[in-house]
């Protein structure tokens, strides 16, 4: 009776902790098109002002690739009102952070502040957007930033090559063949004109959502957010019409080759849907079960076990359009690759002939469980999260939901959806040697 009386406590105090989690918010749109979303958060004095563009590296023409993450550092050149580099200094100087990043498929800018300096935030974003100054001296510096980041992250990093890997090998006609720092030829071949004509296209406000979380008052940050955007043009109409893959009906077998590396790694890897649809939260799921932690079945059984790898792992790559899979490895001693490649496809095909236990099941849906209330953790995550699902998924409710999604995957279904993606005659197997490096 104890026992049953504690279990009953520890369901209801578990139930009570997820239905805390969830995330109040209030969005609309502004007449130029802006999505804006507010969510209020008085439990620290601290406020995070976002902007989310919908545009990333596949947002290119040939010969152009690699300009919206130019772009993430061309737009902290200057604006109208922010002289040239003082745009750190702004914000430091006032007390607060910010960073950008770029996907394949958006680009992500925020500041957080003490919220006295909520103003602050808004007219930055809002300069960002209507007034950047786009000329040849910025251009020529951050060509050189993005330059030395490609050294730095791609071309002497070990193992750097292998995102560009996937995506060539992966990709014959869609944008994500190329990687999303782009060719630096295409950059140097870039003109002024060129840059100003991609600014002009995609950092519009109805191309855009603007997320501001934290200790606000609602009412007061409305007026503020019509005062500091309301006003911006609306741009055209962004149109999208990528090419189709054909499927993967052959298993192809490359070789690429990394002068930064002394151990040689396998990865098979595989197209799979993109992150919005149900079988690519199954896929996560897979990845899980396969590789997240040491009791997991990849790592226990080929690194503790068998001592045939010094790593090893199943990476779902979520992307909007389609994502990659990948199952990678780094052997030991004098195992062989084919070794590898024989014991990670003996799992894979594990999954994929038979349903999993289910106090596997249990334990993954436990994960996804902890992984769910852990993630509103922060204003300034629930800001990126909220953006995320608006732009790239199309619904924002799922910041409170998208939890129920896992829940109801099944057993079947995992071996349903692994049996439809990660088959042999799907995958493309990268031998990922030392040596003069692939260039890409």
């Amino acid at each position: 009776m104890k026992k049953l009386s504690f279990l009953s406590f520890f369901m209801l105090a578990s139930i009570g902790l997820l239905s805390a989690q969830e995330v109040a918010y209030e969005e609309y749109d502004l007449d130029n098109g802006l999505h804006v979303i507010l969510h209020q958060d008085n439990g620290a004095p601290v406020v995070t002002t976002s902007v989310m563009y919908h545009v990333g590296g596949k947002d290119r023409t040939e010969g152009r690739t690699g300009f919206a993450h130019f772009f993430e550092h061309l737009l902290f050149e200057g604006t109208k009102n922010i002289e040239r580099g003082k745009w750190f200094e702004i914000v430091s100087s006032n007390g607060g952070t910010n960073n950008a990043n770029t996907s394949q498929d958006r680009t992500y800018y925020y500041e957080v502040f003490p919220s006295n300096n909520l103003k602050l935030g808004l007219w930055l974003e809002s300069e960002r957007m209507l007034h950047p100054v786009i000329d040849q001296k910025g251009v020529d510096t951050q060509q050189e930033v993005v330059k030395e980041e490609k050294r730095l992250r791609y071309d002497n990093s070990p193992y750097g090559q292998l995102l560009p890997v996937l995506g060539k090998n992966l990709f014959e006609v869609h944008p994500y063949k190329d990687p999303n720092i782009g060719y630096m030829k295409d950059l140097d071949a870039a003109t002024l004109e060129d840059v100003k004509a991609y600014n002009k296209k995609y950092y519009v406000p109805n191309n855009a959502v603007l997320v501001v979380a934290g200790d606000i008052d609602i009412a007061e940050t409305k007026k503020l957010v019509s005062d500091y955007f309301g006003d911006i043009p609306r741009g055209e109409d962004v149109v999208r019409n990528y090419p189709k893959e054909q499927p993967i009906t052959e298993q192809k077998i490359t070789t690429a080759y990394d002068a930064n590396i002394q151990i040689p790694a396998i990865g098979m890897a595989y197209r799979t849907p993109g992150f919005a649809e149900r079988d690519a939260y199954v896929l996560e799921m897979i990845s899980t079960y396969l590789s997240d932690g040491k009791s997991s079945k990849l790592y226990k059984k080929i690194v503790d076990d068998q001592k045939q790898a010094l790593q090893v792992g199943a990476f779902n790559i979520a992307q909007q359009d389609y994502g990659m899979y990948l199952v990678f490895a780094l052997p030991v001693g004098e195992t062989s690759l084919e070794v590898l490649q024989e014991e990670m496809e003996e799992e894979v095909a594990l999954v994929r002939d038979n349903l999993i236990s289910e106090k596997d099941y249990q334990k993954l849906q436990n994960k996804f469980e902890n992984n769910f209330v852990n993630s509103n953790s922060s204003v300034e995550g629930i800001a990126g999260s909220l953006a995320t699902y608006h732009m790239l998924y199309g619904d924002t409710s799922l910041i409170n939901k998208e939890i129920e999604i896992y829940r109801s995957i099944t057993r079947e279904e995992i071996k349903e959806v692994a049996t439809k993606y990660l088959k042999p005659n799907q995958s493309v197997i990268i031998n990922y040697l030392p040596g003069e490096k692939t260039e890409f």
